[in-house]
């Protein structure tokens, strides 16, 4: 196919509004995007040869030029040029009004500028000398342009069910998502989370949508330590992912796992070897035997692999969960709801170090009495901690409701 053939085609998709027909005539992914016959880094004559549409012409034109600058490996370019494709969708979606047959157009360009301003975040961030790009700065402008097209969808209230814009709030609110996370910008989701979860669509949108949506609402809801909001979206978000999707599933338990054992919960191992997650074996069997020396160790051992993951903060808050259950173990052997401080810290010794003194210990008991994951108090003058007869151990997923 010459560039002449490519511009009569997509013209014609355009002319007939054929949205996903169009969509992948303007994907980097497509297989097009490998024509070197379509690199052109001066291409208007011949779009105005074959494209009526002024402005549709310019979208083609910054399409073919983002093509170019991929091929000559030149990130910088491609994303310009990709970010003027998306200006120029933008002043087309305004014009169709109640129509939403660009909807699969729209989730292509977008999704190709976050992965364009993704790629210029790398090559900065990696070299010394930033130039004219400041880090960052690419993935701020790509969720700005973003946001246009976000709420050209969520102002559309005229058209019916089946022509709204809206349907493509979700996918866009995803792809935001994404550069929220990366930039460190969590803040940004709220007002996105309120509109997708006050439309009447939220239960309609597509199934993998809703499933991506409900990752990162739960992903949020943890670092926001809202454990049964950020439960209740992984959860779904798990049972719902299909079962072939392993790798989407590994990503999902990342998080899943470590929150259910704050929840109380501790993972069976053929499950965390299904999913390729052994290092959370680990993490959950000191858990498990109240060691908190061997959860040290797992998680220095594991270190790269869970602040990479973003799952390093949330694990060390398994440390007073590890007391606890030692603790509990301590109250078993022991068969009396009172305990003298001096057996707590003979075993926290056994457990963690040898080096630990009693105002530790006496610390530790305090925070565990105080989040309420140990019932009882401590009495100081006799050095004893007396525990509550009914209950002494609640269950920890009944403290965060």
């Amino acid at each position: 196919m010459n560039i002449a053939q490519y511009l009569q085609q997509i013209n014609t998709y355009y002319n007939e509004k054929r949205g996903y027909q169009l969509a992948e005539w303007l994907s980097l992914r497509h297989h097009h995007a490998k024509n070197s016959n379509l690199f052109h880094s001066k291409p208007d004559n011949l779009i105005a040869n074959h494209i009526e549409d002024e402005t549709f012409g310019e979208l083609v034109g910054a399409h073919v030029r983002c093509l170019f600058a991929v091929f000559k490996n030149e990130a910088n370019e491609a994303h310009m040029e990709q970010n003027n494709v998306v200006q120029a969708f933008i002043r087309i979606f305004q014009y169709y009004k109640e129509e939403n047959w660009l909807l699969p157009v729209m989730n292509t360009v977008c999704l190709e500028l976050r992965i364009l301003a993704g790629k210029v975040d790398t090559i900065t961030s990696n070299e010394s000398i930033r130039g004219s790009v400041k880090p960052r700065e690419a993935l701020e402008k790509a969720a700005e342009t973003m946001m246009a097209c976000f709420r050209i969808c969520s102002s559309d209230n005229r058209s019916s069910e089946a022509d709204t814009k809206k349907w493509g709030m979700l996918s866009l609110v995803n792809q935001l998502f994404k550069l929220y996370f990366r930039i460190n910008k969590l803040h940004l989701m709220r007002p996105l989370i309120r509109a997708i979860d006050s439309s009447p669509l939220k239960d309609k949108f597509n199934l993998s949508q809703q499933i991506t949506y409900r990752y990162y609402v739960g992903r949020k809801a943890m670092f926001d330590s809202d454990y049964m909001l950020a439960n209740e979206n992984l959860t779904f978000a798990f049972q719902r992912c299909h079962k072939d999707s392993k790798k989407n599933k590994h990503l999902i338990l990342i998080y899943l796992v470590p929150l259910k054992m704050l929840l109380g919960y501790l993972p069976k191992r053929s499950l965390l070897e299904k999913y390729d997650l052994l290092q959370l074996w680990e993490i959950g069997e000191a858990v498990r035997c109240g060691n908190a020396r061997k959860l040290t160790e797992a998680i220095e051992t594991h270190q790269e692999f869970f602040i990479k993951s973003g799952i390093y903060l949330i694990l060390e808050r398994l440390r007073l969960v590890t007391y606890r259950n030692l603790f509990k173990k301590v109250y078993m052997i022991m068969k009396s709801p009172v305990l003298t401080l001096e057996d707590l810290l003979i075993a926290l010794r056994m457990m963690e170090s040898s080096d630990i003194e009693l105002e530790e210990a006496n610390c530790i008991l305090a925070n565990l009495i105080h989040q309420g994951k140990i019932k009882g108090y401590i009495s100081h003058t006799h050095q004893k901690v007396v525990l509550s007869k009914t209950d002494a151990f609640p269950k920890l997923s009944a403290l965060v409701q």
